[in-house]
């Protein structure tokens, strides 16, 4: 598992250098996505316990639905969904989830009660800080307690639903040049950028970036910038090719592999149906007028048959500020002096501004975890492994 650099630790942004992009695997020929992503859940059915990572969302909710139906349809035991609740907590998911829920029919509901506990240095979060380090995304922790449950089985994720289908920044040049948006001036101005040299996207959007992680220093916020501007302009015009990119994207190995790390401490087989390559190899075959042309279109195409309309056009999506920043995070803050950061990376007085604001942002909730990893290795209360890792902070 790579160590987080110093710059990726300050601005809670990880950055992988570029690489080559594979080949799609090669898939028989009309295999749809639906085939795709229940043959990606297939190999799972036979392990006990199988929970299903749910919070009511779209992704974990197509997960579920296809893993019923296929249970059903084959005679196997019924996955059993595990859901985080929050009481007081504004995530305004749970009738959400009930209404999936019991549009599928499920008797057993494995709920945890994450009052409190999922803080970004609340008692879980501290207790893979200590066994691991580091982990990026800084909220990967919210897994443990999910594993934990699973522990021998496996586990389901919905982990990859929003790249798999996020509408392409390109998609309103695309519309002009298929007759789809009328040609005004505006819309023209967005195909000239759309076919635009990189180079030229890459200064126009530096240029209109808001503040990027201001409680970096400027020279690390220029880094960042830089870094963001390029991703962004490197995004693919061409459908295909978009999905080469996402199979083999170096933010979701990351992402990944720090999941794959905390199932592997319980042994758990763990699969993330939306981000399985022979999927993405599907989504990539599709002609174009098969092409969905929004979320929800997406969404129709892969379980129209197994949710209910409302769950798949529903326009929301969770929140969890309140859950991460609770009175964990706020007592860590009102003594901290400024150790357990790159000081010649990070301001240290606009990152304790930011960190006293009543909504933190949370790309600096890793920097937190690095001044509680500081303070616990001064203590004497780390195992060797996070003391010598580079990415303890």
């Amino acid at each position: 598992m790579r160590a987080l650099t110093p710059l990726e630790i300050s601005s809670g942004l990880v950055l992988p250098p570029p690489r080559r992009v594979p080949a799609l695997p090669a898939i028989p020929a009309g295999l749809t996505p639906r085939a795709a992503f229940e043959d990606a859940i297939l190999p799972m059915l036979g392990r006990s316990p199988l929970l299903v990572s749910f919070s009511g969302g779209r992704d974990s909710s197509a997960v579920l639905a296809t893993a019923a139906y296929l249970a059903r349809r084959e005679g196997l035991p019924l996955p059993v969904p595990v859901t985080h609740r929050f009481p007081g907590a504004n995530t305004q998911e749970t009738e959400w989830q009930e209404q999936v829920i019991g549009h599928l029919g499920l008797e057993d509901w494995l709920r945890i009660d994450g009052a409190g506990d999922l803080d970004c240095v609340g008692p879980v979060a501290t207790t893979v800080l200590r066994r691991h380090g580091l982990l990026w995304p800084c909220n990967a922790y919210f897994h443990e307690p999910i594993f934990a449950a699973a522990a021998g089985g496996a586990v389901l994720t919905g982990v990859g639903g929003d790249e798999a289908f996020s509408p392409s920044s390109w998609a309103r040049a695309f519309s002009v040049l298929r007759g789809k948006a009328r040609p005004g001036p505006r819309n023209l101005a967005h195909v000239a950028f759309a076919f635009s040299p990189r180079f030229v996207k890459r200064t126009a959007i530096r240029r209109w970036l808001p503040e990027v992680c201001p409680w970096l220093r400027p020279a690390a916020r220029s880094q960042i910038e830089a870094f963001v501007a390029g991703e962004a302009a490197s995004e693919p015009l061409r459908w295909r090719r978009r999905y080469r990119d996402l199979a083999d994207s170096g933010y979701m190995e990351i992402c990944l592999d720090s999941l794959g790390t905390l199932a592997a401490g319980h042994d758990v087989a763990l699969a993330h149906p939306f981000h399985d390559a022979r999927f993405l190899a599907a989504l990539a075959a599709l002609p174009r007028r098969r092409r969905p042309q929004s979320r929800t279109e997406a969404m129709r195409m892969l379980v129209g048959d197994l949710l209910p309309e409302p769950v798949l056009s529903r326009s929301t999506k969770a929140r969890f500020d309140d859950v991460f920043w609770t009175e964990h995070a706020r007592s860590l803050v009102a003594d901290w002096d400024g150790e357990g950061v790159d000081q010649s990376i990070v301001d240290v007085d606009r990152l304790r501004a930011e960190w006293a604001s009543p909504t933190p942002e949370a790309h600096t909730f890793t920097l937190l975890q690095s001044v509680w990893l500081t303070r616990a290795r001064a203590a004497g209360l780390l195992p060797a492994a996070a003391m010598s890792s580079p990415a303890a902070g």
